[in-house]
């Protein structure tokens, strides 16, 4: 049986490690894995994170199961960094543990595929993993617009797709700082979706993966608690990978919001159900290590100011690309304005490719690009390259 198997392409930002690391060029540039980087090019481990696991080694007693859910500590220490005072009141709000936010992703998307939903909205381009899911649960991927050429986001295009919409449908947002194009809708274009959405007849569902990264903590989350104080139904995936520095722990929450208590209760059973036949249970130590952040003021404001360090670096980046003006053909103004760790160029696959191999520039494909990659120290040896490659 297994000889009738067809081989699968590798994934292209996997592909794109294996190039870099066997790159020898001392001035080569990784723009391609989706991870923060320091100004010296590390992906470190929290301090705040190291604490909490010095404390867990101290203090955990056991790794027995914890259930489908999850340790429930860490899914509500979240809550009020991620809703706030938009917190639903009288039970209508539940939630569970999930193996990263693509765990999460998939949880949602499961969920609103069992409620009925035979399709989903989602602005183009977005995260790949997103129509992968899509495809493998035999959902229709219905793809508009999600940014203008002038780097705002298209409300038309979301406007109109939610206008044509049926009651089988979900509509797939990220919450901030959107993966690719770090196009995201301002408060007041979240004002006007979260009227549409209360509205109409589209489930919601909003993937926030990376809250903090942006404007802030609140400012990041403004789309997501303001549809929440309009809405009866949403279902949030939520990232703990990125703003923790947790990506190989797998760290995520999966959170249900409906019109009633009694509604929420059979929601959540069902979201249980399709955990344990996926994951059975999710893995705990990164959650625990996030748990015991939330439970301690120090390490919680250690963890907010490690954050602010990667906002404020993230911003530093962009202004200096901004600041370039143009490179070649591209025009970097846009960057400027912006938010979190990634961007589109607008440059051909032949170009990406040259960038590669003449002047060791690694990229995906597709242009985009993760500005964490850069420092103060190579920006112009990206800026030049690019210009030497699409003037």
């Amino acid at each position: 049986m297994l000889d009738k198997l067809e081989e699968q392409s590798p994934d292209a930002l996997l592909a794109l490690i294996k190039l870099f690391n066997a790159d020898d060029r001392d001035d080569k540039i990784d723009l391609g894995v989706g991870v923060y980087r320091t100004k010296d090019g590390d992906t470190p481990v929290f301090d705040a994170i190291k604490g909490a696991e010095r404390r867990l080694v101290e203090t955990q007693d056991s790794k027995s199961y914890l259930g489908p859910e999850g340790d429930m500590r860490f899914v509500g220490g979240l809550i009020p960094h991620v809703f706030a005072d938009a917190e639903p009141a009288d039970g209508r709000m539940d939630g569970m543990q999930t193996p990263g936010g693509t765990g999460a992703v998939r949880l949602a998307l499961a969920l609103a595929k069992q409620a009925g939903v035979t399709r989903v909205l989602m602005g183009t381009p977005s995260w790949p993993n997103h129509a992968q899911i899509l495809a493998d649960l035999d959902l229709e991927l219905v793809g508009f617009d999600h940014a203008n050429a002038d780097g705002s986001a298209n409300m038309d295009a979301l406007r109109n797709a939610l206008s044509s919409a049926d009651g089988h449908a979900a509509v797939l947002l990220h919450g901030c700082c959107h993966n690719p194009t770090g196009v995201d809708y301002t408060h007041a274009e979240w004002d006007e979706i979260a009227a549409l959405l209360a509205d109409g007849a589209v489930l919601p569902i909003i993937d926030i993966a990376y809250q903090g990264l942006g404007d802030g903590m609140d400012e990041d989350a403004y789309g997501l608690r303001t549809v929440t104080n309009a809405v009866d139904e949403l279902l949030v995936a939520y990232s703990c990978d990125k703003n923790f520095g947790l990506y190989r722990d797998r760290v995520g929450a999966f959170y249900v919001i409906t019109g009633s208590e009694a509604a929420t209760k059979r929601a959540i059973s069902n979201a249980a159900a399709l955990a344990r036949a996926n994951w059975s249970m999710p893995p705990d130590h990164g959650g625990a290590a996030v748990r015991v952040i939330l439970e301690d003021a120090a390490l919680t404001q250690q963890w907010l100011d490690e954050v602010a360090d990667m906002r404020s670096r993230i911003r530093r980046v962009r202004a200096r690309l901004a600041e370039a003006g143009t490179a070649g053909s591209v025009d970097l103004a846009p960057l400027g304005r912006q938010k979190g760790m990634f961007a589109m160029l607008p440059v051909s696959k032949d170009q990406v490719q040259q960038l590669r191999e003449d002047h060791g520039v690694y990229m995906a494909g597709s242009g985009r690009i993760n500005v964490a990659g850069l420092t103060m120290q190579n920006i112009d040896t990206f800026t030049d390259a690019l210009a030497k490659v699409t003037g």
